[in-house]
């Protein structure tokens, strides 16, 4: 199953992509048989369709805590310039994964922390804005903690 997992994380059928992203998050918080994918979820950062994005920032956050290998240092950039995705459910999404990050790997709180708090929000409407705001806030409180 796990050969073809990018197939199925960006199939047409949402619904079943979805179900399927919520049950490797889910059992990635107790064990790490899908960390051997993480360079595959990772590839999906870039990914056209924001809702596979999504996934992907959740996957990758609840396999942080297995990454013993550090591979994260080689996508810790791509996924902080998501903290702006042009989509701005997207920036939310990869701003609440970041806090599950930061608390599994603390050693990026000191990049996750300047980048919330110098995200040029400018772009988006006026009606997102302030929820991407209170997102960020959320966040650095929580990252604040878990880096003390």
């Amino acid at each position: 199953m796990k050969e073809c997992i990018i197939s199925e994380l960006t199939s047409k059928n949402d619904k079943y992509a979805c179900a399927l992203a919520d049950k490797i998050i889910l059992e990635s918080q107790d064990t790490d048989d899908w960390y051997e994918c993480f360079d595959d979820f990772a590839t999906l950062l870039s990914h056209p369709k924001s809702f596979v994005r999504n996934r992907a920032f959740y996957i990758l956050a609840a396999n942080a805590q297995w990454d013993d290998e550090n591979r994260f240092d080689n996508y810790i950039t791509e996924f902080l310039s998501h903290i702006t995705d042009e989509k701005p459910l997207s920036a939310r999404q990869c701003i609440k994964s970041l806090a599950q990050i930061g608390q599994a790997k603390p050693k990026y709180i000191p990049l996750i922390l300047p980048a919330l708090h110098n995200a040029d929000l400018s772009k988006y409407k006026d009606s997102m804005r302030p929820l991407i705001e209170k997102d960020i806030a959320e966040a650095e409180m929580l990252l604040s903690a878990f880096g003390l």
